[in-house]
């Protein structure tokens, strides 16, 4: 046999390759499992109950809506603006970066990510460009609404909207620039808080018959409005939960399926609770000069969300397998 450096290298590759590491190989199992194990969105929408999808905005609030259990999340634009660049809901932040943060955010779940879109960033070039690029990211259900830009969040004032025939031919662009079935339009109106109910229902069945999937009719005011508007379309609707400060009521889940709502989206909830306690800790820290004794977890919980654990295993395995004498 010969006994050169290079044939002594080919001969300890080939053993280590025979030899693939069971932390590699139990980590592509889990991977596999949780990707055949996770359901569509379109085969939630088909089974009973609502679906509840978590407002996501990078790698760690999707990791923790995951471990969570739920079945979708929900990747919100205006979380995406403030996490991300410390801006406004306002139209400031483009299809780029809403590219990267969704791109991001897929590549730690595997579970149906509903994506915020805004207006398609345009006109309908711009709408076709979206879909094609959220669906290539990852994108379950694509959001996208009839403001004018530079929009603006759907709780606050002073929202301008397009005509609802350029919407309907945004949604039907939308929905021919597709590739696959299974990625569903979500078309959402803003008409409510300037133009009233009915014509927030209007547009909304319009968008449908354009061939939406899911509708979303942005801050009704009351329980009484969502109501009526469970009963007035005939589609899969989505409710916002804005929470505090939102126009819309707050109402359990299983009031609004009882009202005809499919999915509930609180894209609030993450950066809502995390802002009170990252003052409360960052006041702590700066009046007192050491950490709060009953605040912050341990590294180590964040360590084990981000994955260090699964690292280390490889890093052991590696020393062992490729230090060997």
């Amino acid at each position: 046999m010969p006994s050169c450096p290079a044939w002594q290298a080919l001969s300890r590759c080939n053993s280590l390759l025979r030899r693939r590491a069971p932390t590699v190989k139990a980590a592509e199992r889990k991977w596999k499992a949780e990707a055949v194990s996770t359901a569509s969105l379109t085969e939630l929408l088909d089974r009973d109950g609502i679906i509840l999808a978590p407002g996501v905005f990078d790698g760690f609030s999707a990791r923790l809506a995951d471990r969570a259990g739920f079945d979708a999340l929900y990747m919100t634009g205006y979380g995406v603006s403030a996490s991300r660049y410390g801006l406004p809901d306002a139209g400031l932040v483009g299809l780029g970066e809403m590219v990267d943060a969704l791109r991001m955010i897929r590549s730690v779940t595997t579970k149906p990510i509903i994506a915020d879109a805004d207006t398609g960033y345009g006109g309908l070039l711009n709408v076709r460009h979206t879909v094609r690029q959220y669906e290539a990211a990852g994108a379950s259900a694509i959001q996208i609404e009839d403001q004018d830009f530079p929009k603006k969040c759907g709780h606050t004032l002073g929202r301008r909207l397009i005509g609802a025939d350029e919407m309907v031919a945004k949604v039907t662009v939308a929905v021919e620039a597709r590739q696959n079935a299974d990625t569903l339009i979500i078309a959402r109106t803003d008409a409510r808080t300037e133009f009233g109910l009915e014509e927030a229902i209007a547009r909304a069945r319009a968008y449908h018959a354009a061939g939406a999937d899911i509708l979303f009719v942005e801050s009704p005011e009351s329980e009484q409005e969502l109501e009526t508007i469970g009963r007035a379309l005939d589609a899969p609707l989505l409710a916002n939960m804005v929470g505090s400060g939102g126009r819309t009521p707050e109402l359990p889940a299983s009031k609004l399926h009882a009202l005809g709502f499919k999915i509930a989206i609180y894209p609030g909830i993450g950066f809502g609770a995390a802002l009170p306690a990252m003052e409360g800790a960052f006041a702590h820290l700066r009046q007192a000069g050491e950490i709060p004794k009953n605040g912050p977890q341990p590294i180590t919980g964040a360590h084990k969300l981000v994955g260090f654990p699964e690292i280390w295993a490889l890093e052991k395995d590696w020393d062992k397998r490729f230090r060997e004498e």
